[in-house]
């Protein structure tokens, strides 16, 4: 097997705790880097899902309140826009 070197620039303090993780699942930066490329090209993509659209607590709240109300039979529901307004209207 022919072997390069990979030289990134990140945060000292992102390398230093990623190195701590590392070692203490007894493994170093260059097997976990190999471990995630290996992983890429098997999967042919990024190894873990990636999302622009994290839910901070105020937003989980409303998320589960909706439900908890979509899900109660004594909550008045709506099936137009129309009725929606005059409901509040009175």
């Amino acid at each position: 097997m022919s072997m390069t070197n990979l030289n990134i620039r990140m945060d000292k303090k992102v390398k230093e705790e990623a190195e701590a993780i590392f070692q203490e699942l007894g493994l170093n930066m260059t097997t976990a880097v190999n471990i995630f490329l290996r992983t890429t090209i098997r999967e042919k993509g990024i190894p873990f899902h990636l999302s622009l659209s994290v839910s901070n607590v105020t937003t989980k709240a409303a998320i589960e309140e909706g439900r908890k109300i979509a899900l109660t039979d004594n909550v008045k529901g709506y099936d137009t826009v129309s009725d929606l307004k005059a409901a509040l209207e009175d």
